[in-house]
């Protein structure tokens, strides 16, 4: 029979408990006496079964199942100490036992990859923002790295541009605010903190400046909430996000995709080494920027991309998306698509905010689905290589986000 190592029973009977409390939905810590005795009670009952069992899977087990807990896009009265709960049941484990923690939603990376510095970030959650607002809602990531270089160099830049304006932040995804909060400690308001922090601090005119690419269907939950506290305000106005007006027609284009186009192009070709984009083509490379997708109507926008690229004479430039809707942005689709197109060598690149999960998982990481794995398997490149780089950190975005704003604010003035 194996040895099992139990270092402490007693804390992790008393780990157990809090995890129990918390999962159960205590309202703090703090649990009333009764509680804690009869959670107590199960958790030394589990640990006596543990005995018998494994106990780097029990601990695992514990920490995965208060990571699924905060893995949640609904933030209730329990979320501050759940995330506490998480982070110390996982600092608690040994190295074997981290690589053993797996579920639904938990895995070594939740709380154990690098995404960078964050204390590079600023939260932009702090009080005192006088009459005149400015909230920068974005869908948000948890790679601080890119936190930091995409949404904070978006924000520096309005902060900037808008000295007289306090720049605020917002976040539309809980399950990245939590993620974050439990792994560096970082609290960032969603929505309706943010919205109630603005009415709270007396704020006369907000304007709302969103960072999603297009009016879909983030841009339109962001809607709703606006819409329902615009009472509370003197005057409220909404900039556009990047792409600007969707419109029907994928043959239809406007200003804001041409400069779009333009800006991630420009960036792409630099990083790749050549000094323009016909020298990139002439040496058989084609740019591919995968984008993330949507069902919702506002999709037409990825079909106007490629329509702009064309337009504007990008013939070694394709649009892609993870979700692959629309059916041309479809990985298979976009490398058929680049083979007939006789482009041997290829560079991948997010047309996304931020450089996150989708870059560094979908489109860069090693499972066999995604974009890099998939272009490999074609058989028909040779090379790939990608550009992890988010559309925040190029200057020239960050200006189009400036001058939206703009237009927001001078609204406000009739």
């Amino acid at each position: 029979m194996r040895r099992i190592n139990w270092k402490k029973p007693a804390a992790v009977a008393a780990a157990l408990a809090l995890s129990t409390a918390l999962l159960a939905g205590c309202g703090s810590t703090a649990a009333s006496s009764d509680s804690v005795a009869e959670s107590t009670a199960v958790s030394e009952s589990t640990a006596e079964e543990a005995e018998e069992g494994d106990a780097d899977e029990v601990a695992a087990k514990n920490c995965a199942d208060l990571i699924d807990a905060i893995y949640v896009q609904e933030r209730t009265d329990d979320t501050d100490a759940q995330c506490e709960a998480a982070k110390a049941a996982w600092d608690a484990l040994t190295d074997t036992q981290k690589e053993m923690v797996e579920s639904e939603n938990a895995d070594p990376e939740y709380l154990g990859r690098d995404t960078g510095d964050a204390t590079k970030d600023d939260p932009r959650n702090e009080d005192e923002s006088g009459e005149n607002e400015l909230l920068v809602v974005s869908f948000g990531t948890s790679f601080n790295g890119s936190r930091a270089a995409d949404i904070k160099g978006i924000e520096d830049a309005l902060q900037e541009a808008y000295p007289d304006w306090s720049v605020r932040r917002a976040f539309t995804a809980q399950i990245i605010i939590n993620h974050v909060q439990a792994r560096d400690g970082e609290k960032i308001d969603n929505m309706q903190q943010a919205m109630d922090r603005a009415v709270a601090n007396g704020v006369k005119n907000l304007v709302v400046q969103p960072t999603h690419l297009m009016h879909g269907a983030e841009y339109d939950e962001m809607m709703e909430m606006i819409d329902s506290y615009r009472d509370n305000f003197e005057s409220v106005a909404v900039a556009e996000p990047l792409l600007g007006e969707v419109g029907s027609d994928a043959a239809v284009i406007n200003a804001d995709k041409e400069a779009v186009a333009k800006a991630v192009t420009a960036a792409a070709v630099k990083e790749a080494g050549y000094d323009s984009l016909d020298a990139a083509a002439a040496d058989g490379v084609a740019f591919v920027f995968m984008g993330h997708g949507t069902s919702h109507t506002a999709k037409v926008s990825y079909s106007q991309m490629q329509t702009t690229m064309g337009t504007l004479g990008y013939n070694n430039v394709f649009i892609g998306t993870v979700e692959g809707e629309p059916e041309e942005t479809a990985c298979e689709n976009v490398i058929e698509a680049v083979k007939a197109a006789g482009y041997t060598k290829v560079v991948l690149r997010p047309l996304m905010v931020v450089a996150g999960d989708h870059a560094n998982n979908d489109m860069a990481g090693e499972d066999a689905d995604s974009w890099l794995s998939q272009f490999k398997a074609a058989g028909a490149f040779d090379s790939i290589d990608c550009q992890i780089n988010g559309l925040g950190e190029i200057d020239d975005i960050q200006q189009l986000y400036v001058a939206h704003t703009k237009a927001a604010i001078d609204s406000l003035n009739g």
